[in-house]
């Protein structure tokens, strides 16, 4: 299954682990230790998040924070122990972009190591080695899985960070067991055809939101209202099953439209098969104070869907019925 993720990649190798916050750990925790300095976004996962913003400090590492739309802000942030730039392009939950092949550019003739988070695009939509990243992880979970039926992570990179990884992987405890292994395997054989279907299904229902009088805002890089599209257009080669949408109204008025939602379930997975749908500030409390939230534009009205591969005119006509409610 490693071989196979590498291979979509277009990497040398790969390794797999039991989660993908195991993968990211593995990665980022090979390559960085105490006295080194880290930049990266502040839309992240909000695990991710948890681990730069909280946990690097009580080890000594450094870490500064900057919009990933500004390629100007990564290099003002540049310092001279600067050991890792982390990106997350199309970003969770608000669907921002990193220009992948500038910041590679600006990285590497400093000798610094680039790492991204490739969930939400997965390697059918987006390839970011051919950028000159130089290490891609996987919540292989979400789309790479695509059955929301087990978890599992993936880095993908040179043979000499992978080896280096891997003997991380094995000390930290996140080693994919066989059978999750056989299952992700499984998923891959469908990932190209789920992917563009999904793609499909995604474009008609950010479309079809865009439209909606309850709507404020839709957060998808497919559509040419987005700030990013053109970015999205030269490095993406199709625009992800993934968005965000602000809903005019506040946390009462998210939960009653989930609640009316038939075909989509309200759940915190992504990239299966089944259009899944989560109240992002409910999501993000775990992780992030109700100021941290407001603070990186996550808003109460604000609502993640993953589009599944269901028929097109179920999935608008079951939106269209919730947004009526």
């Amino acid at each position: 299954v490693a071989a196979t993720i590498a291979a979509l990649e277009g990497g040398e190798a790969a390794l797999v682990a039991s989660s993908g916050m195991g993968s990211i750990y593995a990665a980022v925790m090979s390559l960085v230790e105490q006295g080194d300095h880290v930049i990266a976004q502040h839309n992240l996962y909000a695990a991710t998040t948890k681990l730069f913003r909280d946990l690097f400090p009580r080890w000594g590492i450094e870490r500064t924070l900057v919009d990933q739309t500004q390629t100007e802000e990564f290099a003002a942030a540049l310092r001279p122990n600067t050991k890792l730039i982390y990106l997350e392009s199309p970003s969770n939950p608000l669907l921002h972009l990193t220009d992948l092949k500038a910041i590679a550019e600006l990285a590497r003739e400093r000798g610094i190591t680039t790492i991204i988070d490739n969930t939400f695009a997965t390697p059918v939509n987006q390839r970011p080695l051919e950028f000159g990243i130089d290490v891609v992880v996987h919540s292989a979970t979400k789309y790479l899985g695509g059955h929301h039926d087990l978890m599992a992570g993936a880095v993908v990179a040179d043979r000499a960070f992978i080896k280096r990884a891997w003997e991380f992987s094995l000390v930290s405890g996140a080693v994919l067991s066989p059978f999750d292994a056989w299952l992700l395997q499984r998923g891959l054989k469908t990932l190209g055809l789920r992917v563009e279907r999904q793609n499909r299904n995604a474009l008609a229902l950010a479309q079809f939101l865009e439209q909606h009088p309850k709507v404020a805002r839709v957060n998808y890089p497919g559509l040419e209202s987005h700030p990013q599209h053109a970015l999205a257009r030269r490095q993406m080669s199709g625009f992800t099953g993934m968005m965000s949408v602000e809903l005019k109204g506040d946390l009462a008025a998210v939960a009653s439209f989930i609640k009316s939602l038939r075909l989509a379930e309200c759940a915190v997975s992504l990239g299966g098969l089944t259009t899944l749908i989560t109240p992002v500030a409910a999501m993000w409390s775990h992780q992030h104070t109700p100021e941290q939230r407001r603070a990186i534009g996550i808003g109460d009205g604000l609502v993640r869907i993953s589009v599944g591969a269901e028929d097109e005119r179920d999935l608008l006509a079951d939106f269209a019925q919730a947004l009526d409610k």
